[in-house]
């Protein structure tokens, strides 16, 4: 339920509040500066802009397209960038640091190693050396007075083969900074249950994966991706709004889908401003989320993209403070359902919510409170 106390949280208490990420793309997050020297570095002469500022604006332009398809293609020009390890172990750094930069204290980031071996390198030097990337960035994060734990999501592309063969290298590295599974890409014409041998082995080898679904297709994509495929969470999944009706008095119907995500506590990966470029949702307003928070689906927030939606956490979280009023509380809320998702384990999870997010939002919270009192003395003074 959102808090009945007016107090909306400034940028800056959104910024150093403990933040949740599980859904974001390595190759969707690079610093416009880093893809301008890395494409110097391996010769790379495809780039649309050599000025970084002008490079990062086409970016979030070309995003801008409202098809999912358009959406996609700018991600030729990040992975072309990012096929070597030196390249791979920049980016995940410089990933890390960012996001900590942001408040974020744990985040699930994934990339498909398949689409970084054009240079020769094998899929095990990819994970290792994105892997590597990552833990220097916790370090240099740690050592900037921040602290952040990342696992990783290997990725495969849903209209290639070769799902089973990265599930089986999910599995193999799931002890070494691997933390799951998905699937990515265009949906339509390429439903998750092509796929279903690779979630088949991961089942039986008691891993977690995730499915993109719900976003630029259907129902029929999130029932597939849970009912056949067997998903632990959904990337984006907006489109179960499209199995719930409001009445013109305002009561709510759900059908029998989206009353089962909801009672099986179905983690929600929500995405809004990359909803809004791919034409999931038409504005902040009109975002599914609003809604399904309301009726208290299990909701995370997320970024995708944050170069190609010029975006961060905070941001987001800045868009539906500024839309639908949330507080502190609801952000811890938000935060609070995307721990409880995450692919580690329980004990892990319960610390982090106990020893890290709910302290800070204590902390955060508190401070309002003397900022109101010290308002409200001074009034009586005056």
């Amino acid at each position: 339920m959102t808090s009945e106390t007016p107090n909306l949280p400034t940028p800056d208490q959104i910024r150093r509040s403990p933040k949740v990420l599980l859904h974001d793309h390595l190759d969707g997050g690079l610093r416009p500066g880093t893809i301008i020297e890395l494409a110097r570095e391996v010769g790379y002469e495809n780039l649309p802009e050599t000025d970084a500022d002008k490079l990062g604006i086409w970016f979030r332009e070309a995003a801008d397209s409202g098809s999912l398809p358009r959406y996609l293609e700018t991600f030729a020009h990040t992975c072309a960038v990012m096929q070597t390890k030196a390249a791979l172990f920049r980016v995940a750094a410089e990933c890390a640091e960012d996001l900590a930069e942001d408040g974020v204290v744990y985040a699930e980031i994934r990339y498909a190693p398949e689409q970084h071996l054009e240079a020769g390198l094998t899929l095990e030097e990819v994970v290792e050396a994105v892997n590597d990337g990552f833990r220097e960035g916790e370090r240099r994060a740690k050592a900037n007075g921040h602290r952040i734990r990342i696992g990783a999501l290997l990725t495969a592309m849903r209209h290639a083969a070769r799902a089973l063969e990265i599930a089986e290298l999910a599995n193999r590295y799931r002890d070494n900074g691997v933390v799951g599974f998905d699937i990515a890409g265009a949906e339509a014409g390429f439903p998750p249950t092509r796929h279903l041998d690779a979630f088949e082995y991961l089942k039986r080898e008691n891993n977690h994966f995730t499915i993109h679904a719900g976003e630029a297709f259907g129902l029929p994509s999130i029932w597939q991706a849970l009912q056949w495929c067997g998903a632990d969470r959904l990337g984006h999944g907006v489109k179960i709004i499209d199995d719930i009706e409001v009445a013109a008095d305002g009561s709510v119907k759900l059908g029998r889908l989206a009353s089962y995500v909801r009672d099986k506590r179905i983690p929600l990966e929500m995405c809004p401003t990359s909803n809004l470029q791919t034409a999931a949702a038409s504005s902040y307003a009109e975002h599914p989320i609003g809604l399904l928070r309301k009726l208290h689906f299990r909701l995370t927030v997320n970024t995708d993209n944050r170069l190609m939606s010029g975006t961060s956490m905070s941001r987001e979280f800045e868009h539906l403070v500024e839309t639908f009023g949330y507080t502190l509380d609801d952000m811890q809320w938000f935060t609070v359902n995307a721990m409880k998702s995450a692919f580690i384990p329980f004990d892990e999870r319960l610390a982090m919510i106990n020893e890290v997010i709910k302290p800070g939002y204590a902390e955060l919270k508190s401070e309002w409170l003397f900022q109101q009192t010290a308002s409200t003395s001074g009034s009586v003074s005056a």
